[in-house]
């Protein structure tokens, strides 16, 4: 998958480095994947959210850190719109998204 963008991990993992791992991790795994569906990709990422409008939830380093996702299967992208932690997530809208 091509993941737009990486800035977003880099930022967030530059004022947690703990999180720097997990991030990484979870980036490499989604780079070398060619997902074409929510299926396909729950077998990636088994605890995976579809949340709506193209959106989805990835629970990362052990659910301490999440990151918020639009993936265009059709094309292949992976658009990172939050990476946060546990509590900062559960403090945001989707609607926002």
């Amino acid at each position: 998958m091509v993941v737009i963008s990486k800035t977003t991990i880099n930022k967030f993992i530059e004022n947690n480095p703990r999180s720097r791992d997990s991030l990484l991790r979870w980036y490499l795994i989604v780079k070398e994947r060619n997902w074409a569906n929510y299926s396909e990709l729950k077998q990636s990422f088994p605890k995976a959210d579809f949340v709506g409008n193209g959106l989805y939830v990835f629970d990362v380093g052990g659910n301490k850190f999440r990151v918020i996702a639009r993936i265009i299967f059709s094309v292949r992208t992976v658009f990172i719109r939050f990476v946060g932690t546990h509590k900062e997530y559960d403090n945001i809208k989707m609607s926002d998204f």
